[in-house]
């Protein structure tokens, strides 16, 4: 099943985070579980909702607490009226993370939706009614007072796939970037964002769709950045202690070296500096 992008909500993810988020931003997720969640979300963006559920699926097997993961496969897996499975998923939320009362909500709501309604009442007075979740939960709440699976009419077919909340698209925020840290802009209006944890460059343009730029092995903990007049990137590559320079083309070469964790960057009147925390010093590079 394919769906058309104009039947989607737009998703830039947290996702975000995150925006996300329900875990402490990506600290503790492996690389590989990021990769597939971004696989995810970006065949979510392009309504290719099967391959989606696949790369969160996958995220989850590489890594079995990434919370993010199990909430957007829980939300496709409802719009794609898997509910049991959909209910599953948010169950296991909740024994990882047990005051998640976004996901108690969700599976009250799927319990209801499969007649189950003293389960949704269960899962109902776990929710404090002071939290933000709190007032949608005694909305649902009077529902399963006031009707029985008897009297409840046919779901309608939703019009777009939900995007989770923490997925959310705010025309102020970009999101679902890896542990972001450097970032600069070009002339024409791009953003170069630096994606420590996945040792990634990231072009997000005009339109915040958002692509890799740059994946190399010779960048490791990227963070400061800074762009001269011709558009060439340099970048403070923590764990390697030297700076990098990215050519428009993409061509990366070592511009200096030996510097003891570089950090930020900046660059006025051709002149290149560089703050350097590991020897407590500013550093300057004519360029």
């Amino acid at each position: 099943m394919k769906y058309s992008n104009k039947s989607l909500k737009t998703a830039i993810i947290s996702g975000i985070v995150s925006i996300f988020l329900t875990i402490p931003a990506f600290a503790t997720v492996s690389t590989d579980a990021k990769l597939q969640y971004n696989k995810g979300v970006d065949y979510w963006k392009l309504g290719q909702l099967e391959q989606s559920v696949s790369c969160f699926k996958n995220a989850i097997d590489l890594d079995p607490n990434y919370i993010d993961a199990y909430y957007n496969l829980g939300l496709l897996l409802q719009y794609l009226k898997q509910e049991e499975e959909a209910l599953t998923v948010f169950k296991q939320i909740m024994i990882r993370k047990p005051d998640d009362y976004e996901a108690a909500y969700k599976a009250a709501e799927l319990s209801k939706s499969l007649g189950q309604n003293d389960k949704a009442k269960m899962y109902l007075d776990l929710i404090p009614k002071d939290t933000l979740v709190g007032d949608k939960a005694n909305k649902l709440a009077s529902t399963l007072k006031s009707t029985t699976v008897e009297q409840e009419k046919p779901k309608q077919q939703e019009s777009a796939p939900p995007v989770t909340q923490k997925e959310e698209l705010n025309e102020n925020e970009i999101q679902n970037v890896a542990s972001p840290t450097g970032l600069v802009t070009d002339g024409e209006g791009n953003i170069f964002v630096a994606g420590f944890s996945d040792n990634t460059i990231y072009k997000i343009g005009t339109n915040n769709q958002k692509i890799v730029y740059i994946k190399d092995p010779k960048i490791d903990g990227p963070i400061g950045m800074a762009i001269d007049s011709e558009g060439n990137i340099y970048l403070a590559n923590y764990n390697k202690n030297n700076v990098l320079k990215i050519t428009k083309t993409g061509i990366i070469t070592e511009f200096a070296k030996n510097i003891q964790k570089p950090y930020c960057m900046y660059i006025s009147n051709n002149i290149l500096y560089v703050s350097a925390q590991g020897s407590n010093s500013i550093l300057k590079y004519k360029l």
